[in-house]
């Protein structure tokens, strides 16, 4: 074995050479890494979406997507929640007890959530498929009754649901907006589209 020293221009060389290869190993990592998140496709195909909840302020609501349908996420006020309560003898199907749009165990009650003051649904009404509009303001309105109690409004065909979902009776939406499946990562992160820890 020898023991001449390298000279200074190859040491330049491997020194740079072995940067250059480290910082190409750096770019490869980086994509093959952040290629572990769910990509657009996984996330129409329906993998659970995580939704940041902490901005979400007391009568309002913010919209997500999962599987390519609009998500409801709404934090209601006591005054909201209270109304609840006066609209159970009005609806079709107070308890969500239906089966046509399978209800998750812990949205078979009043509030139809986990939480009582968070709502999450999916904001298509079941008769035709159209999106119904915010109504919350309690009172008469053009195509509500006087005793409006504040609820979302199909302005395609007039099925009305209160502020839980759940749909009037008498109205073409043959049932309450579905509850789909979701769970709380932390007091300010829903995940939804699954329910069950791993």
């Amino acid at each position: 074995m020898s023991d001449t020293p390298v000279d200074s221009s190859k040491r330049t060389w491997l020194i740079a050479s072995g940067c250059a290869g480290a910082a190409g190993a750096v770019g490869v990592a980086v994509p093959f890494v952040s290629s572990f998140g769910p990509s657009e496709r996984a996330k129409a195909a329906g993998a659970p979406v995580e939704v940041d909840i902490s901005g979400l302020q007391p009568g309002g609501k913010i919209n997500a997507e999962w599987r390519g349908k609009p998500i409801w996420i709404m934090r209601r006020t006591p005054e909201q929640l209270a109304s609840l309560k006066k609209t159970d003898g009005e609806v079709a199907d107070p308890q969500s007890n239906r089966t046509a749009f399978p209800t998750p165990e812990y949205a078979k009650n009043e509030t139809r959530s986990i939480k009582p003051e968070i709502l999450v649904v999916i904001g298509i009404c079941t008769h035709l498929g159209c999106s119904p509009v915010d109504k919350f303001t309690p009172g008469p309105q053009p195509s509500l009754p006087a005793d409006w109690e504040g609820g979302f409004l199909c302005p395609c065909h007039g099925s009305t649901f209160d502020l839980a979902g759940r749909v009037f009776k008498n109205k073409p939406a043959p049932d309450n907006l579905e509850v789909p499946p979701h769970m709380y990562l932390s007091d300010t992160t829903l995940l939804i589209g699954e329910d069950k820890k791993a």
